[in-house]
């Protein structure tokens, strides 16, 4: 799963943080309403924007490295 989101560009991966968040705030909404079969969906969801963003920030700090080593 990480390596997949791992070879996405920057935007990609900002794609697909908006989609999992747009599917927890849906899969939140079932469960308080009483709709949602499976309450892991939306752990699974939480770990999946966490991961995502770990990404992005992962390589927002590699980028200011490499800019503070060129400096």
């Amino acid at each position: 799963m990480a390596k997949d989101l791992r070879q996405l560009d920057d935007g990609q991966l900002v794609e697909r943080l908006a989609e999992t968040k747009q599917e927890l705030f849906n899969l939140r909404f079932q469960f308080v309403t009483g709709q949602l079969e499976s309450p892991a969906a939306v752990t699974k969801a939480k770990r999946q924007v966490a991961r995502i963003n770990t990404i992005l920030r992962e390589r927002e700090i590699a980028a200011a490295e490499r800019l503070a080593e060129e400096s």
